[in-house]
């Protein structure tokens, strides 16, 4: 019984470090697990006015929306890992489309853990950990698990990369 007293402190720590980071509900959760949606419904794709990158794709909450360019077919390549650092926009209905987001390019797919995740113009949509504030695009133009990723214009092309100089060279001529 002795034996066993330390090991109760250390796993109770263990235990609390494992919820402070990522058992909470605040700031993480909303963003892995209902990104886009409200009460868990169908996701809502805004625009913003961003004033780097012009106008580009936002969930409800004012975040940053992705496309990652190995995703093909309107289907997800990151899962895992990616998908805890590029969580998918999910949606449990038909999305809806903000004011200035063209609603025919809208539209869902399945992910392989059994998820509906958002499409813009057949691309499945992600937000990014490291955007910690609605407006950041720290993940445009990253390249991360094996592709780039690129903040969404409301005409389904990527965001140029490279702040408001517009080049956007590093596409290869296509926006997939």
């Amino acid at each position: 019984m002795i034996k066993a007293l330390p090991v109760l402190p250390v796993s109770l720590i263990t235990l609390v470090a494992i919820a402070g980071c990522g058992g909470g509900s605040s700031s993480t959760s909303p963003s892995t697990s209902a990104a886009g949606t409200t009460s868990g419904g169908a996701a809502t794709i805004d625009v913003a006015n961003n004033p780097q990158l012009g106008q580009i794709l936002t969930d409800s909450k004012g975040e940053t929306v992705y496309v990652f360019a190995k995703d093909t077919n309107g289907k997800s390549e990151c899962s895992g890992p990616c998908a805890g650092v590029w969580p998918p926009v999910p949606t449990s209905g038909s999305p809806k489309a903000g004011t200035g987001v063209d609603a025919s390019k809208l539209g869902t797919t399945k992910r392989s853990d059994g998820s509906t995740q958002v499409t813009y113009d057949g691309r499945p949509l992600y937000t990014y950990t490291a955007d910690t504030s609605p407006g950041d695009t720290t993940g445009n133009g990253v390249n991360l698990y094996g592709a780039l990723w690129y903040a969404v214009q409301p005409n389904g092309s990527n965001a140029p990369v490279g702040g408001s100089s517009g080049s956007g060279s590093t596409t290869s001529g296509s926006p997939y």
